[in-house]
Order: C-alpha cells, then structure tokens, then sequence
C-alpha cells in the first residue's frame, strides 16, 4: 500500500489503541467509567475487553476512519477528525460481533468470531460496549459543548440507523417467503452499511469545521449533504461487491458461499429470485440445504453456478461498481467547487479504486 495511506492508518491505529488498549490501566478506567468506588480486578476489567480489543486487533480494512481522515484533510481541516475515530471503527466492529451471532457464523478475519470464542453472553456484552465506548472520545474531544452535542445527536441516529437496517436483514432471512423488492434492499444496505460511511464522511466535515477549515463553515451544509450522500453511495457498491465475492471467489477470513447457508438474500439471490418464476424452488431447497450442511453442501456450489450463468452475479457486481464510481463522481464534482488538497485528492480517489470501482476501459 502506498506510504501516504500507511502514515495516516498508523495514526488511526494509534487513536484505537489508546481507546482500547490491550491491558487498561486506571487512567483508562477512570476516563471510560469516572469514579467507580471501589477497586476493580484487572481480569475482570479484560473480560469485558479482551474480546472486543481481540477483534480490533484482528485488522480490518478501516476505509471508513481513512476516508473520514482524508475528507478532513482535504477540506484544509489536518488531523480534526482523528480522535473521532473510534466512532466509526467501534461501531463497526459491534455490528461484526452481532452479525456473527446473529447469523451463527463460525468465522470472522480468518480466526473463530468473537462468541465463539468467548461465549454467546460475553459476546453480546461486548458488542454492545463497543458502541457506547467511542462516546468517550467525544467527551475528550477538544471542541465545543455545540459541536460536542452535534456529534452526540449524529452518533445515536446513525446507530438507530444501523439496528433497523439490520433488522430488515433478519426478517428477510428469518422468513424464506418474503421477497423484499429492490428498492427496500437498496434501503436496507444504506441503512446497515451505507449509513457509518455516511457518519464517517460527516465526521469527516465537522473535524475540518473545529480544526483549520473554519473558512469554510458557511458551506457546512452543502457539503456535509455533498460527501455524506457520496459515501453512502460508496458503502453500499462496497456491500454489494462483498456479496458478489462472497460467491465469486471467497472473502478474506471467510468461507465461500458463507452468505448460502446464512440464507442471506443478498442483491444476487434477489435479481435471480425476481428474474426467475420458480426461482425460488431451487433458493429455497439451496439455502435449506446448506443450513445443514454447511459451505460443504453440495447445493451451496449449484446455487453460485446458477447465479452465475443467469448472469446476475455480474450484473450486481456491475450495480456495486456503478455506485462506487458516483460516489467518485460526486467527490470530484466537490473538489471542484471546493479548493481541495491536490495530495488528498488523489488519495481519495486512490482509497475508492482500492474498494473495487475502478472505471472499465474501452
């Protein structure tokens, strides 16, 4: 990866570290939970850590604190979005540990999901921590009570968000016969994914608003609209295109064909089951099937055979990689209006093709 990316991922992963540290010390326990009263064992503080510092530490692509970094860095603001970083990286990392549970997969970065190994009820415990332990950050934010309450606000809708876009998830997986329609799976993907690029994208803004930008605060509207709607656009091209591999070639630190046996009805499995009249005939004893037995099953390989040759996994690879390019088009369109760095400017553009939207040739 270029250094550029690689100085600013170092600075991100020194911000987690300090929010979530291996081994917290009082000093973190007295910033995460104020006065406790009494002492607290340091095992006892881990099991409520280690899991969650466990599946941080694991990696992760964390485009969405560099992307946030680089908004603000391209709209003259530096490192104003930096301590917010555990906002968007935290809560993405509670909604993996409930998905897996949710969707009891074995797997999560290439070692056992979180509740796996830890248990169930350490699992939930410690997703749910690991949304509220980020509003810390907040607090030792060096801004304004308004910008502070702004940023609260903006935390807790995008997390309402995030809850009901899964749980349209869960329903549609829960019950085989519901066939939701494209546009309510575009809904759902804004909701669930598109929405924490969306927050990381205005935290991207509102950092460059209380750093150096403050030239630029009378347009915080229009672009807080601008590069909010543009990196929503980018999260769901980038879920549709982790589908796609998820039946294609596999996802890192997953199995291929994971998504089968969860019986996930990803935009693939909804043009097959809207283009074919007894489509769901062969889904369902597919997704039946493999609920048994596995990514082993036979049934899940004939099912991405099927989608293959139908010719609606490419047409959704090329749905996520179309909403990928407009999200580079609108970024370009505001580097236009805006005076934008020339450095993050093409980083930005670099960090959208990396995610799997370069423009086809020819």
């Amino acid at each position: 990866m270029d250094s550029e990316y690689t100085q600013r991922l170092e600075k991100i992963e020194a911000v987690l570290s300090q929010s979530l540290p291996e081994n917290p010390d009082s000093s973190w326990l007295d910033r995460t939970f104020s006065e406790l009263g009494s002492p607290v064992s340091p095992d006892l503080v881990r099991s409520l850590t280690r899991p969650d510092w466990d599946l941080v530490n694991r990696g992760g692509k964390r485009w969405r604190p560099l992307l946030m970094t680089l908004i603000c860095e391209s709209l003259d603001g530096g490192d104003g979005a930096l301590p917010l970083t555990p906002l968007v990286e935290f809560c993405h990392n509670a909604s993996l540990i409930h998905d897996d549970i949710e969707d009891n997969s074995d797997e999560r970065r290439g070692q056992p999901a979180i509740h796996v190994r830890y248990g169930i009820d350490t699992a939930i415990n410690g997703g749910c921590f690991l949304y509220f332990l980020p509003l810390v950050c907040i607090n030792a934010w060096d801004a304004s009570v308004e910008r502070k309450n702004q940023v609260f606000t903006l935390w807790g809708e995008h997390i309402r968000r995030l809850h009901l876009g899964q749980a349209m998830d869960i329903y549609w997986h829960r019950d085989f016969s519901s066939l939701p329609s494209l546009e309510e799976y575009d809904l759902m993907c804004r909701l669930k994914t598109g929405c924490l690029a969306r927050f990381a994208a205005v935290l991207g803004v509102i950092g460059a608003m209380v750093g150096s930008a403050g030239h630029l605060r009378k347009n915080e509207g229009i672009l807080i609209k601008k590069l909010g709607g543009a990196a929503e656009k980018l999260g769901v091209g980038f879920q549709i295109l982790d589908d796609v591999k998820n039946l294609t070639t596999g996802n890192p630190g997953k199995k291929r064909g994971d998504d089968v046996v969860e019986g996930k009805k990803s935009l693939p499995v909804l043009l097959y089951l809207h283009r074919q009249n007894d489509g769901g005939t062969l889904v369902g004893r597919c997704f039946s099937a493999a609920r048994g037995g596995g990514t082993s099953a036979p049934e899940v390989e004939e099912l991405i055979w099927e989608l293959t040759v139908t010719g609606v996994l490419r047409e959704a690879e090329q749905r996520g990689q179309g909403l990928i390019n407009e999200a580079r088009d609108l970024f370009s369109r505001v580097s236009e209006d805006f005076p934008v760095s020339e450095v993050t400017r093409r980083l930005l553009t670099g960090l959208i093709d990396l995610m799997g939207g370069e423009r086809s040739r020819g």
